[in-house]
């Protein structure tokens, strides 16, 4: 039971050096996703859409008139 003095304290500070090292690796961008963005223009849909397509249209039947 006296072993419980000794494990606490310990456990205690185990776990906050172990948050101070995950505190640090967010802020410091350890996580940060550097291949996301790079995927993200592959996959952009750059087709326009019908409405758009519309609109467009008929400001510029507006302008040559």
């Amino acid at each position: 039971m006296e072993i419980l003095w000794l494990l606490i304290p310990m456990s205690v500070f185990l776990v906050l050096v172990m948050g101070g090292i995950f505190w640090w690796s967010v802020r410091s961008g350890q996580f940060d996703d550097l291949d996301g963005p790079a995927y993200r223009i592959l996959a952009d849909d750059d087709t326009p859409s019908p409405e758009s397509t519309a609109k467009n249209a008929s400001d510029i039947e507006k302008s040559e008139k």
